[in-house]
């Protein structure tokens, strides 16, 4: 069965998969995805989601897209909570591929984090001189 989307939705999941495929893409080319052209691409996603207003916490309904909600996202794909779970059952740290997922997860939401943050605070610091916003 196709589960019904808003077109709200559809754009949230297109641009989560877009990230994905960004943060997947520099973990092949074992890249950091500080440095283009992931990071310019990670950016025009950001850009994207805010445009949509799923950056913000203002919509309680609407699609989550701040840094905590495409986290979430991406780690249900990545099975990283069961993995983070599992070693610290066995008191072990994360091997391999979820270790790599891991660290490509604090580098995204670090980035995603700051370029929020900026925005939100974008019109402070960019005041015309007659003091107008």
């Amino acid at each position: 069965m196709h589960e019904q989307l808003t077109a709200g939705e559809q754009l949230a999941r297109d641009i989560v998969d877009r990230v994905e495929t960004v943060i997947l893409t520099a973990e092949e080319a074992q890249q950091p995805l500080e440095v283009d052209p992931y990071r310019d691409q990670l950016f025009e996603l950001f850009v994207m989601a805010e445009a949509a207003g799923f950056v913000f916490d203002d919509d309680e309904d609407g699609p989550d897209l701040s840094c905590d909600g495409v986290g979430h996202e991406l780690a249900g794909r990545w099975d990283l909570a069961d993995a983070v779970r599992e070693s610290m059952g066995q008191q072990t740290r994360l091997q391999g591929e979820k270790l790599s997922k891991m660290r490509l997860m604090w580098s995204f939401m670090r980035m995603w984090m700051e370029w929020t943050y900026a925005w939100k605070r974008w019109d402070e610091f960019h005041a015309t001189e007659n003091g107008d916003r």
